[in-house]
């Protein structure tokens, strides 16, 4: 056998610790890291399970992408519940019965994808009208 087909990567006692507290980490114990790490140092996982590092560097958040799409959610309706269920009519284009469905289903999106401005403006209305609102 050659040197090459023998070789064995050497690593650190610290390094195979923190793997193999990874490799038992359950399910729920993952997704918490995974939202620890995104949270506190803005890493993300990629689609195929492995993880991105974000650009490092002096720039920081001012490199950050602007959202430009935004989605609609209806999070109550407080007590003004038939005033919300015709916002949420004019809004969606919602039969009566859909849209009264879809308010005491809250939250409930009601717009997808939308500019800010258009998300703002939904958002005023339906805030008028008594309902509360969430942007995302």
């Amino acid at each position: 056998m050659s040197e090459e087909a023998t070789a064995v990567a050497e690593f650190s006692a610290e390094t195979k610790e923190l793997g193999d507290k990874i490799a038992e980490m359950t399910l729920k114990q993952a997704k918490e890291l995974s939202d620890y790490l995104k949270d506190a140092y803005g890493i993300e996982p990629a689609a195929g399970g492995g993880v991105v590092m974000a650009a490092a560097g002096d720039a920081g958040g001012a490199e950050e992408v602007e959202q430009t799409e935004f989605d609609v959610i209806l999070t109550g309706f407080g007590d003004k519940k038939l005033n919300v269920v015709k916002v949420v009519k004019n809004l969606t284009g919602a039969s009566l019965m859909e849209a009264k469905k879809m308010v005491e289903s809250a939250p409930a999106t009601l717009k997808e994808g939308v500019s800010k401005e258009d998300a703002e403006k939904v958002k005023s209305e339906i805030e008028e009208a008594g309902g509360s609102v969430e942007l995302k």
